[in-house]
């Protein structure tokens, strides 16, 4: 998958603690290495993702971030929307 984009993940993460970059880390390259066509494939790698209208929410360090994507499959392309701090 195309995950657009990578520096504005880097600007959402400047700041954040160490671990929570880790992961985000570890969680982009899962997906830029992934071959999705449905929520189903995601939560083969994800099992905590959710669809929320057209976007994916994932959940980082233990669902204290949200991560909001939009997913177009057929051509493997992620868009980062968001990201908020949830509890």
């Amino acid at each position: 998958m195309n995950v657009v984009s990578k520096r504005g993940l880097r600007l959402l993460l400047k700041g954040k603690s160490l671990d929570v970059a880790e992961e985000v880390a570890s969680w982009f390259k899962t997906a830029a290495a992934a071959h999705w066509d449905s929520i189903r494939d995601v939560r083969l790698s994800f099992p905590d993702a959710d669809r929320v209208g057209e976007a994916l929410v994932f959940n980082i360090r233990g669902n204290r971030y949200r991560l909001i994507a939009t997913v177009f499959y057929p051509a493997r392309t992620i868009y980062l929307k968001a990201w908020r701090k949830w509890a």
